[in-house]
């Protein structure tokens, strides 16, 4: 079997794409799998550094604030579009499948022009342009949340949640004591992970600078993933803090990070969601507002209207994290009733089933 997946940009796509081809490789160690993404961006680097050929396509997203770049958006992806086409005969794919980012629009849509079967993975609440683009022509569409009925035909949806990384999922294997002892954190105190993406989140950091008086009255210690972009401000802010917080650029160890922390707080990206539900993870969601569709919000409201997290608006994390963070930290029940629920809305085996689904399309065809 042949299968070409496409789509990245964010880690958010990339790591589900990755836990799809593992466990397509995993099932079928005779598999030949392509991967397809979006020139200059994430995928480029992290899909070789797994094993996995990929080949970048020149597509960009549009400008919706100065529609004048967007003349070259059209012409990179007219350039994708053909690029598309060579790649189909070439590659000869028995299927085609998308999991979002600039790549997977150009690259699905000349798949079905051709007559290959297509299966897309939605990984938001709220579905994308691109995948409602794609979808009536899609032989399944895989999807994390129930109600996606409103974006796409009934008949093609497969409720599979998001497929989450194995290292992920194996944390539970080492002891709290033992995460904290490898990050250098202390165990005896409750850890607050901050996590804002690799390169970082301003508001997010403003936020967690304006919680570190109220963190240490509580007797809590943050572990905060700042991103490179804001590595050095942030490591002078923490400097005045000393055995509060510990700021770094980037944690590699994110199964370390999980596995110490009792409390996460984040942006509301897809993967970093199925993420906190799979491990059961109590959490404060500050989606950012600088997404397509909003979707971010819309991923963080399915989560607080459960009781499964506390959502604050980007505009308002600076005035109202520190209380956030204070309230939970001073009710261990509540506290544990967000991962509690957030764990009910999880789905497992993700991979798995898309790959059952994946197997299925292609077996139906031949």
């Amino acid at each position: 079997m042949k299968v070409l997946i496409s789509g990245g940009g964010t880690g958010g796509h990339i790591f589900p794409a990755l836990s799809i081809a593992n466990a397509l490789r995993r099932r079928m160690p005779d598999v030949e799998i392509l991967f397809v993404g979006a020139e200059g961006r994430m995928e480029m680097e992290r899909v070789p550094a797994a094993g996995y050929k990929i080949v970048g396509l020149p597509v960009s997203g549009f400008d919706r604030k100065r529609l004048w770049r967007n003349f070259g958006v059209l012409m990179r992806l007219w350039r994708s579009m053909r690029m598309a086409k060579k790649i189909l005969r070439e590659f000869r794919p028995d299927i085609a499948v998308g999991v979002g980012g600039y790549a997977s629009g150009p690259m699905l849509k000349e798949a079905q022009k051709h007559g290959i079967p297509t299966l897309i993975q939605e990984q938001n609440s709220y579905a994308g342009v691109t995948n409602k683009l794609l979808a009536a022509k899609a032989e399944a569409i895989c999807t994390a949340y129930p109600g996606m009925e409103r974006f796409f035909p009934s008949g093609k949806i497969l409720l599979t949640g998001n497929p989450v990384r194995s290292a992920i999922t194996e944390a539970a294997a080492i002891s709290r004591s033992e995460a904290c002892s490898e990050l250098g954190v202390p165990s005896d105190r409750p850890v607050v992970l901050v996590v804002g993406g690799s390169l970082g989140a301003r508001t997010v950091n403003e936020a967690v600078a304006s919680s570190l008086d109220a963190a240490r009255k509580a007797g809590a210690f943050i572990l905060w993933q700042t991103g490179k972009y804001y590595a050095e401000q942030c490591a002078a802010i923490a400097a005045g803090h000393e055995n509060t917080v510990k700021a770094v650029p980037f944690i590699s160890r994110m199964d370390l990070a999980y596995r110490a922390a009792d409390i996460v707080v984040s942006r509301a990206g897809a993967g970093t969601i199925s993420e906190l539900q799979i491990l059961g993870k109590s959490a404060i969601l500050i989606p950012s507002p600088n997404v397509a569709e909003d979707h971010q919000r819309k991923n963080a409201e399915a989560l607080a209207s459960r009781d499964a997290a506390v959502m604050i608006l980007d505009s308002e994390a600076c005035r109202e994290l520190p209380s956030a963070l204070t309230s939970l930290l001073d009710n261990p029940d509540a506290l544990g009733r967000l991962g509690q629920n957030a764990a009910k809305m999880a789905l497992h085996n993700a991979d798995d089933k898309i790959v059952d689904r994946i197997i299925s399309i292609v077996a139906d065809r031949k």
